[in-house]
């Protein structure tokens, strides 16, 4: 079976996916390009976007939704803001989004995650982590105390593993994946180079390549979701070039 293959809206850019008119718009090319899912990002949501009518049409193109909000599962004491998890679950439900992904915030001593699992099991939704591009929830050491929490304690959770977001802490993406790569259940597919001291996100042919190396040390079986830049004349024909790409990866 090939991989399911997931379109990240994101991946088009803030000002493309405003133009075209919403999320909603990227969805007939999003299935023409022989892509299985899409993400929706929390932050390109528009004031007029009603998650029910969204989740309606990713239905009508045979498209499975992925749940991205930007805020995280911790607060800046440790601890996770229940109420906020509560509401995105809602509302990640609301979608019929078969995942929630959140960025992971700060983890303490004293971070105590007892009181997520009911949340989680009341929502047909399954609780990603991904590591985003920060210094509390993008280096590896906390990633791994969190996730050795959620084994030990049989939590419902799973990570998504953003390919390039290491690259921008100086963090080795190699060692990630050898230490967190049990806990995968999404891929986030990006690429990155350096330039002029600042590092970028770039379209997979633009890179170094490594990627298929690092792609190889993750699980096979779970989705991978296209974030690098998706630009070009014709962003179908761009989108479903790298489609047909990461299925014969």
């Amino acid at each position: 079976m090939s991989n399911e293959i997931v379109i990240v809206t994101s991946a088009y850019g803030a000002d493309t996916v405003r133009t075209l008119g919403g999320q909603a718009a990227l969805l007939p090319m999003i299935k023409a390009s022989g892509a299985d899912g899409v993400e929706i990002r929390h932050e390109l949501l528009t004031s007029t976007d009603q998650l029910d009518e969204l989740a309606s049409q990713i239905s009508a193109h045979g498209l499975f939704a992925v749940y991205s909000v930007p805020e995280s599962l911790l607060t800046d004491d440790g601890q996770p803001e229940l109420e906020r998890l509560a509401l995105h679950l809602k509302n990640a439900a609301r979608l019929k989004a078969r995942t929630l992904k959140l960025p992971l915030g700060a983890m303490t001593n004293a971070t105590d995650l007892s009181g997520i699992t009911a949340l989680i099991k009341s929502q047909p939704v399954k609780l990603l982590i991904e590591n985003d591009q920060t210094q509390e929830g993008g280096r590896i050491s906390p990633l791994i105390t969190f996730f050795g929490m959620v084994v030990s304690q049989k939590l419902p959770v799973a990570m998504t593993f953003d390919m390039a977001n290491w690259n921008w802490l100086g963090e080795d993406a190699f060692v990630a994946a050898r230490a967190l790569a049990a806990q995968v259940a999404y891929v986030h597919v990006k690429a990155s180079h350096t330039d002029q001291g600042k590092v970028k996100a770039v379209a997979l042919d633009n890179s170094d390549g490594s990627w298929k190396d690092l792609l190889a040390m993750l699980p096979t079986n779970v989705p991978r979701g296209i974030e690098f830049p998706l630009d070009g004349a014709d962003l179908t024909e761009v989108t479903r070039y790298y489609v047909a790409k990461l299925k014969e990866v």
